[in-house]
């Protein structure tokens, strides 16, 4: 390789918070990711999308080194994932909202967050002046004896969030993150990961909330049955029409498919007459 090869290849890991190539899991024989190649550039709001079951929640836990990938190769914020001591440096940086939430049930949202701040290294003074903020923010402070296996599901989410972000993470990885979450906490929880962004971080998000990815997303990436069929800009990919309009012609012939049996049981007797 040349030296302007390489030099522009180097350039452009340096831009990438998040790079995927030929990127593959399969589950007993079964492709559930199969070959993608994602590209996330640093600072940027990236919504991760596709149907259930498409294989977006498998892809973030192989980005984030909870899943070991059948084939490809994964750099996140420069590292190799598949490097066991990179990969451990990179957990430092990142912050995560798991598809399924992994807390420590009989402990208080102060007592979870000051365990998640001590494993990161952080003094006892920072990490309460910080979950002070932080459960402030996201109204989590109102019951402080109350154990998280009492908390409601966006109660959970909240929770997660804030101990996602209590390190100052360089990158977000979301999945469904508003999935539960009130209206107003929700306005919070936008505001937030927005100034986030504007500060240089990086977000990596899946929703099933086109409304939601469509006001914070810069650049968007469309997964079905486990190939990636779209990536681009925001702007780009929805043409100055709707995503929802460019999620449909995206996944247009693929596995998702139109119903065909329409329910007229379902109408009222007699509504018709």
């Amino acid at each position: 390789m040349g030296d302007n090869q390489q030099a522009n290849r180097n350039g452009d890991e340096m831009e990438l918070a998040i790079r995927t190539e030929k990127l593959a899991r399969s589950f007993s024989g079964k492709l559930a990711v199969d070959h993608i190649d994602v590209q996330v550039e640093r600072g940027s709001f990236y919504g991760f999308l596709g149907p259930n079951g498409a294989g977006k929640s498998t892809t973030i836990k192989m980005l984030t080194g909870l899943l070991q990938p059948s084939a490809g190769r994964i750099e996140v914020l420069g590292k190799n994932m598949l490097n066991a001591s990179e990969s451990i440096e990179v957990k430092r940086s990142i912050g995560v909202i798991p598809e399924n939430l992994a807390l420590f049930e009989n402990l208080t949202a102060m007592e979870y967050l000051i365990f998640v701040g001590r494993i990161h290294g952080l003094e006892r003074d920072l990490i309460r002046q910080r979950s002070v903020e932080l459960l402030d923010l996201l109204d989590l402070e109102n019951d402080p004896k109350k154990v998280s296996s009492d908390f409601s599901h966006g109660m959970r989410k909240k929770l997660s969030l804030a101990a996602a972000l209590l390190h100052r993470p360089k990158l977000l990885f979301l999945d469904e993150p508003f999935e539960g979450v009130d209206a107003v906490a929700s306005r919070t929880i936008r505001e937030l990961l927005a100034q986030f962004t504007s500060n240089g971080g990086t977000v990596f998000l899946t929703s099933h909330v086109l409304e939601i990815v469509e006001r914070l997303c810069t650049h968007v990436g469309i997964i079905v049955s486990g190939k990636l069929v779209a990536q681009s800009s925001l702007q780009e990919l929805v043409e100055g029409g709707s995503l929802e309009k460019a999620f449909i012609r995206a996944a247009e012939g693929s596995a998702i498919e139109q119903p065909t049996a329409k329910l007229d049981w379902l109408a009222p007797e007699g509504a018709g007459s």
